[in-house]
């Protein structure tokens, strides 16, 4: 078992805003895309009303709309003032400091190389801060299609989920091609990928078959996915459910490794182990490189109203 696994304080974050705005205003409260990449997440909070919703403008006006966890551009911020909407952002703070690091080197003329999945939507909202500076590269063929104005003038941000290695050799590739490419003020990739990629490089090399719970749609989870093949793991998969588990995964197998994605309940993770239990997997040893202990107080917003309702403005004690 990888640990650092699971939630991370985005995620928690996120999810409690939404949980809170249905306690305060009741349903519907609307989400514009996924809060968090997760299947189980989002139909839990369809169960409670929330209603998630691709664009601002299938929002009725004057109701509440959360944006989810990976940020918006400032076009989706005035089309939904536009419509009159009460807005919460649920943007994990981390993916915020990218959008500022943006809008300060556009500020500066600045070539911005943002390292990202085109069409996530954590970098169509990053892009979105200063489209005429930001160019996505995503892999080799986005590193052809660079072009710069000034040498002196170009600096990398990435998406806050990436593959760290992979990260870095884009980079290398790109410093090859322009020798004064600037770094990031602060690392983009967030302490949480980071941590679980660690702990399930360490898995992969004791277990030949690695289980990974989570999201399609989820880029740090399908990362880890990646990271255990390429680091001694015999085969590795993702699921959103233990149900999705199959037999002949298991042929010649002796040891397995599991681990979750950033926007994963334990519930499901929990699913996983009573399965493997059941199949004579009953020995769990937790492989451990991390302690993480971040929390991120609640929307600007959500505090607010809940202190206005003379309510617990802080997420602490609350786990899902």
């Amino acid at each position: 078992m990888a640990a650092p696994r699971g939630y991370c304080a985005g995620v928690d974050r996120a999810v409690i805003a939404v949980e809170k705005a249905l306690d305060l205003h009741g349903s519907p409260v609307y989400v514009r895309k996924e809060i968090v990449h997760n299947k189980h997440v989002v139909s839990s909070l369809e169960k409670r009303g929330a209603i998630f919703v691709d664009e601002v403008d299938e929002v009725p006006e004057g109701a509440i709309l959360v944006f989810s966890a990976h940020g918006v551009s400032p076009a989706v911020v005035k089309a939904a003032e536009a419509r009159g909407l009460n807005t919460i952002d649920a943007t994990c703070p981390l993916v915020t400091k990218v959008h500022r690091e943006v809008v300060r080197f556009a500020n500066d003329d600045y070539d911005i190389l943002l390292i990202g999945h085109e069409g996530h939507e954590e970098v169509e909202g990053t892009a979105g801060e200063a489209p005429d500076k930001v160019q996505i590269v995503d892999g080799a063929k986005g590193i052809l299609n660079v072009t710069i104005k000034d040498p002196n003038k170009v600096v990398w941000l990435s998406q806050t989920t990436l593959s760290v290695d992979e990260t870095y050799e884009t980079v290398e590739k790109l410093k090859e091609l322009y020798p004064t490419l600037q770094n990031p003020p602060s690392d983009d990739i967030c302490y949480a990928t980071q941590n679980r990629q660690v702990a399930i490089k360490k898995v992969a090399q004791e277990a030949e078959l690695v289980i990974v719970v989570g999201s399609a749609n989820s880029s740090n989870t399908v990362r880890l996915v990646e990271v255990a093949l390429e680091n001694g793991a015999q085969a590795a998969y993702r699921v959103d459910f233990a149900s999705e588990i199959k037999d002949e995964w298991f042929e010649r197998v002796s040891s397995v490794g599991v681990s979750s994605g950033a926007s994963v309940p334990e519930v499901l993770v929990d699913e996983v182990l009573e399965l493997l239990a059941e199949r004579g997997y009953g020995d769990v040893q937790i492989v451990q490189t991390a302690e993480e202990d971040v929390q991120f107080s609640l929307p600007k917003e959500l505090r607010k109203d809940l202190k206005a309702a003379g309510e617990d403005t802080s997420n602490k004690n609350k786990r899902h």
